[in-house]
């Protein structure tokens, strides 16, 4: 999706400076809502401007204002409303983002009194994701979540239905007018995509249905954005997924196979990173393009150690695997990874080092860096050997006329050894997925079970 509308709107957002509001519930006011949230303002604040900056608007200024209570007119009270549109005024600035849910009256009331644009966070994610999205099940997924949030507002961010282009447009448009003049439109819309969507979940499953036919096992990626997901799958797949340090540089799934240290092969899936307050009609929307999350043999949990908030990252991938419906069952076999070791001094790497080993045997972190390749073979042998559970090991004897034996055993099953003797005869020990045996036995009848 590139071309002179794309080129149009990336400069246009480049020329369009911004300030982002980020306004907090103080501590108090946060434990009586029983909203508690543990990061600081100032890295709440450092997130949204990341956020902004993903869709190259130019960051005029940022502030972060504490609240003692949401007010129901403008969500901040009316002297920090004053201080805001005084920075408007000063800075020029044409859009105001607000790190925070607005109802559709807050935005309006918002707008009049700020004289600029006004988007909350949900309304920023949905437009990085609109910028990202680039396969068809993608911008069907989007513009769905688009028109469900739209649907309730109807400003003049919204250019659907006539816009063949990236991104949602909240910097131009054809204006209220089209928009106010047929809602019925929105909602017909709304029905052709599901119909859309239903149809691409069917193509997907009888994609899965054939990768199950191979079958190789799925490992899947996921962690909070800007984890170092794409960056650890190009490593791993030789692949060139697109991997920058920005916030939801990956939208669309992506699916390579690796291989690990015996000769067994995997299925690895680059997934669309998390987020705090992910807008919940984003978990329902991308539900479809998460199924391999799902459904998935091991799933690789990618933290950010080198990052203030990991903690507090990690805590909200786990909320948003929860609504994607992974079992816990499930994440208590996730393997937990923990990226930019490289960004660490010497005396957190140990620190942190020493956090991993106090943790239970089986359920150790894994500390690792995507760039430099540290710790990645140690990660590549325990998701083999976290595959491996429940498949049995055989000692086999292969004669030297039976290359083609040779041949298929590393071909279909894990050849853990390899020692040819002076005969010729060639002894191997080697792992056998359970859906293997049946064909295994059939071809080395007298290989033997190993304890």
């Amino acid at each position: 999706m590139t071309g002179p509308g794309i080129d149009l709107e990336l400069s246009r957002a480049v020329h369009t400076s911004a300030i982002v509001i980020g306004p907090y519930l103080s501590e108090r006011a946060s434990l009586h809502d029983g909203v508690a949230n543990v990061r600081g303002a100032a890295a709440r604040l450092d997130e949204a401007v990341g956020l902004t900056r993903a869709i190259d608007l130019s960051i005029a200024a940022s502030l972060a204002v504490t609240l003692n209570q949401i007010r129901p007119a403008t969500f901040i009270g009316k002297g920090k409303v004053e201080e805001v549109a005084a920075l408007v005024k000063e800075s020029g600035a044409e859009l105001v983002v607000f790190d925070c849910a607005l109802a559709p009256a807050q935005q309006r009331n918002l707008e009049k009194a700020l004289n600029a644009k006004v988007i909350d966070r949900t309304g920023l994610i949905l437009e990085i994701f609109g910028r990202r999205a680039r396969t068809r099940e993608g911008v069907l997924q989007v513009e769905l979540a688009h028109l469900a949030y739209q649907k309730s507002r109807l400003v003049r961010s919204w250019t659907h239905l006539e816009r063949q282009r990236g991104g949602f447009g909240f910097l131009g448009g054809p204006g209220e007018t089209q928009i106010e003049a047929d809602r019925r439109l929105i909602q017909e819309r709304i029905q052709r995509l599901e119909k859309d969507i239903e149809s691409v979940k069917r193509t997907r499953g009888l994609h899965r249905s054939s990768r199950r036919e191979v079958p190789y096992p799925i490992v899947a990626l996921v962690g909070y954005t800007n984890a170092g997901k794409s960056t650890l799958f190009n490593l791993l797949t030789r692949a060139d997924a697109l991997a920058k340090d920005m916030l939801f540089a990956t939208l669309d799934p992506t699916l390579r196979a690796a291989q690990l240290p015996h000769g067994a092969r995997i299925m690895l899936s680059d997934t669309v990173g998390f987020i705090s307050d992910l807008p919940t009609m984003l978990v329902s929307a991308f539900r479809a393009t998460l199924e391999e999350v799902i459904e998935a043999n091991v799933i690789l949990h990618i933290r950010d150690i080198a990052h203030e908030d990991t903690q507090a990252q990690s805590a909200d991938v786990e909320v948003v695997l929860d609504e994607l419906g992974v079992s816990a069952e499930s994440r208590a076999g996730m393997i937990e990874v923990w990226n930019k070791a490289d960004l660490l001094p010497d005396d957190a790497r140990e620190r942190v080092r020493a956090m991993a080993g106090a943790r239970p045997a089986g359920h150790r972190p894994l500390l690792i860096s995507s760039i430099t390749g540290e710790g990645v073979d140690g990660l590549l042998a325990a998701i083999e050997n976290r595959l491996a559970s429940g498949h049995p090991q055989f000692k086999v004897r292969v004669p030297p006329e039976d290359g083609q034996g040779l041949a298929w055993l590393h071909d279909t099953v894990e050849v853990m050894s390899r020692k040819t003797g002076r005969t010729g005869i060639t002894t191997m020990s080697v792992r056998v997925a359970p859906h293997q045996l049946d064909r295994f036995r059939a071809r080395f009848p007298k290989a033997a079970a190993e304890a």
